[in-house]
């Protein structure tokens, strides 16, 4: 029986338990996250940011992040472990992010993953990022189940999906960004700021002390579909600073700032409850990056409450990157009929 097999098997005998542990990676982008779970359980978590050495450059340099993960992907291993109180021998699944994100960064954590399953004779299982992050809910609260709509809003993603269950064929795109991400944006709009990276926080810091001066033209408007384009918006921001600029006018940047932010966190609310409308779905999922940000937490909430939608939100700690939401993931994609990986899974940058 080779190895494949053996892993088949395996995951049979996983199927209706959640007394094991999965060993989780995470290193998509700038982040080389390594976790141990049970079930929807975190027993341990550890994160190496790399948000300091890439400000310098104003955002992720692909090269130098994936440079980084190899240096940091041993010793968060032994962390992880250690925090745990259990040792290689003791786990049961290796689960790792295979797409999308940075090429090579996803190779970092995806090699070292699988090796480590072949070299302890597990199975291995590669795990989509995005429904690592739609599975961060089930960490917060870890009674609820599909059918639900997700909100994904990230430095990569914006989506809204139609969730039915955790396998593909369960899972419907009922939205997408045709270009910038919600989070891009944010980083974008930052820098024409000059407030650095990464944006998103700093974006929302500089908008607390903010009005909404500043008319920014909605996307799509008189259209059917539920997608985005951030890109227009951004452009406005952009053109806003340039014309003031010509004009040897000042601008006040806390109102530029909170009317971007209201355009854009208006705009994904609003199609998110719309979805829920058209489907008849009554409960929403936040995830993703963005879903750190309290003007949107609240938003999505009151929306949500004035048209009878239960609004899950993750913990903050895990709507970034992390790995605890890949295991969960990957528990979630087991207990639903998933077959282990093959050891010649590669990495997909634009799953």
């Amino acid at each position: 029986m080779n190895y494949y097999e053996k892993a088949k098997l395996a995951f049979e005998s996983l199927r209706d338990r959640k007394d094991y542990y999965i060993l989780a990676y995470e290193s998509s982008c700038d982040e080389t996250a390594c976790a141990v779970v049970r079930g929807r359980e975190v027993v341990s978590s550890v994160i190496s940011s790399q948000i300091d050495i890439h400000k310098r450059f104003g955002g992720v340099v692909p090269e130098i992040a994936s440079r980084n993960h190899i240096l940091a992907i041993d010793s968060i291993t032994d962390e992880a472990l250690s925090r745990a109180g259990i040792e290689l021998k003791d786990i049961e699944v290796v689960a790792v992010t295979y797409g999308a994100g940075l090429l090579g960064a996803l190779l970092v954590g995806l090699c070292y993953g699988k090796a480590l399953a072949y070299g302890l004779g597990i199975p291995f299982i590669g795990i989509n990022h995005i429904k690592g992050h739609i599975a961060a809910n089930y960490i917060t609260r870890p009674d609820i189940d599909p059918p639900f709509i997700a909100l994904v809003t990230s430095g990569g993603h914006s989506s809204i999906f139609k969730v039915e269950g955790f396998l593909d064929r369960n899972i419907e795109i009922l939205g997408e960004t045709r270009d910038d991400a919600i989070g891009e944006s944010f980083d974008k709009v930052a820098r024409v700021l000059g407030l650095g990276y990464p944006g998103g926080p700093a974006v929302e810091k500089l908008a607390k002390n903010g009005k909404n001066t500043f008319s920014f033209t909605r996307p799509f408007k008189g259209e059917n579909h539920l997608d985005f384009s951030f890109s227009g918006i951004k452009r406005a921001v952009i053109n806003t600073l340039s014309n003031a600029s010509a004009r040897g006018e000042e601008v006040n940047k806390e109102d530029l700032a909170f009317s971007f932010q209201l355009s854009a966190v208006s705009y994904v609310v609003d199609n998110t409850i719309e979805a829920c409308r058209r489907t008849g779905i009554k409960r929403v999922l936040l995830a993703g990056g963005v879903g750190a940000n309290n003007y949107l937490r609240n938003m999505l909430t009151e929306e949500g409450n004035k048209n009878g939608v239960e609004v899950i939100l993750p913990d903050v700690k895990y709507c970034t990157d992390n790995a605890a939401m890949i295991g969960v993931a990957a528990f979630e994609e087991i207990k639903a009929g998933a077959l282990p990986s093959d050891l010649s899974l590669d990495a997909d940058p634009s799953l």
